[in-house]
């Protein structure tokens, strides 16, 4: 049925709009909290656990996503062994997806009541965004790795690194603004999904002397710095609720054709667009091609999952490969030459440029924005994603970086439902 109020004369207007909120949005890291206190969902006591991705049951779930529940289950207390704690998220538990509560989580996405949560305003329009924290590479919950080590990570997330950073932050005056930071992490070598190097090592070199005003024991305020420091990939999950709350503003606007949101659940990948509401537009996710860990190859890959591709959706990660020249090789993507293509054919997918995230190596353009699901679907070319690979095989974790493309099957529905919804014919 077409739908015959509309606020903006043609689409090209109403993607201009949602640009502008985008560009606009400025994001800022005001409060690390546990997750409870600020999903309703996560009520203490209750077997409910956010995912990544669209909607999906846990029988869908990919054996990785599918362990990483059975962790959060320990984590939560609910059974004090892996086959309890299966036979309680397998058969008990309740799952929403991150995206459903203003949430993002990175490959599997699992977030239960007491972890360990950033809090990211977006200054300019007032709504807020939610992650959990990274917790480093390798055998970790994300990735489907759910030992006792990974265990004691996540109390320690909860229990010490959290409320020191939460303390530091209330020594800053309305909190600590990302924009800068991912702008100056742009120029210094970062595409901000698969390398978040500069931007972690500013975070870290700006938390540190707000660690050192607060009361905290000095071994304390040691053991948080040395995790900050190690982990490369520590400003990806801040990122990624950063760009949370600017595609969440961005989707005030309800007319249009831009991708506000893309995620997979390692079963299937999904989209939302502007102009199209709450709708997910899914279809088959596919599995990352790359570089893998000695020991593992392509084989031993699991499905694309996680909602780290907010990244890409704002215009970072793989749209902006240009910026990360170093990054290519380890994502098995070749060189400069090849990640200066891979940059120049996302820009044929969207409506404009970002002058705030001008990059360098691209001669300063800035970074691709708006994608928009017409020209997806004209031209053929579906958006790349940086990512990191996890294991098929439950506990294992990371086992090397690539990259993936969307499924063109998202952006075909969504091109429909658009079509339906203005009133043009398609054939």
């Amino acid at each position: 049925m077409t739908d015959s109020t509309f606020d903006y004369a043609t689409i090209d207007e109403a993607n201009a709009a949602v640009v502008d909120i985008v560009t606009a949005g400025q994001p800022t890291l005001v409060d690390v909290v546990q997750a409870h206190t600020v999903i309703p969902d996560l009520v203490p006591g209750e077997y409910v656990l956010l995912h990544a991705g669209p909607p999906v049951a846990f029988a869908d779930m990919p054996a990785p996503m599918q362990a990483s529940c059975v962790g959060a289950a320990i984590f939560e207390g609910w059974a004090d062994d892996e086959d309890a704690a299966r036979a309680i998220v397998a058969d008990q538990a309740r799952y929403v997806p991150c995206h459903s509560v203003g949430a993002v989580g990175p490959m599997g996405g699992i977030t239960s009541a007491h972890m360990a949560m950033v809090v990211v305003v977006n200054q300019t329009y007032g709504n807020t965004a939610y992650s959990t924290m990274n917790e480093g590479i390798g055998k970790v919950l994300r990735f489907g790795a759910n030992d006792a080590e990974v265990i004691e990570r996540l109390r320690w997330m909860r229990d010490v690194l959290g409320p020191s950073l939460a303390a530091a932050l209330k020594q800053t005056d309305g909190g600590y603004a990302l924009s800068p930071v991912i702008a100056r992490a742009i120029s210094m070598g970062d595409e901000m999904h698969q390398r978040n190097i500069a931007a972690s090592a500013l975070f870290a070199k700006d938390m540190a002397p707000l660690l050192c005003r607060i009361d905290l024991p000095a071994e304390q305020i040691a053991e948080v710095s040395d995790f900050l420091s190690r982990t490369d990939q520590f400003f990806l999950n801040i990122a990624m609720a950063a760009c949370k709350s600017i595609m969440d503003a961005a989707r005030t606007i309800t007319e249009g054709s831009v991708v506000t949101a893309m995620t997979r659940n390692g079963h299937e990948f999904g989209i939302r667009v502007s102009g199209l509401g709450d709708r997910w537009f899914t279809a088959p996710v596919n599995t990352p091609e790359g570089l893998f860990f000695t020991g593992y190859d392509q084989s031993q890959a699991c499905p694309d999952m996680g909602d780290s591709a907010i990244t890409e959706t704002f215009g970072l990660g793989g749209m902006s490969m240009i910026a990360a020249p170093g990054v290519t090789r380890f994502l098995g993507a070749g060189g400069f030459s090849d990640a200066l293509a891979i940059s120049e054919e996302m820009a044929e997918i969207v409506t404009s440029f970002n002058a705030g995230l001008s990059i360098p190596t691209w001669d300063f353009q800035g970074a691709p924005t708006g994608i928009d699901v017409r020209k997806v679907v004209q031209t053929g070319i579906t958006p790349i994603i940086n990512t990191g690979i996890a294991s098929l095989t439950p506990g294992v974790g990371q086992i090397g970086a690539g990259t993936v493309r969307a499924p063109l099957g998202c952006f075909t529905q969504a091109l429909e439902a658009l079509a339906e919804r203005y009133g043009i014919a398609v054939d």
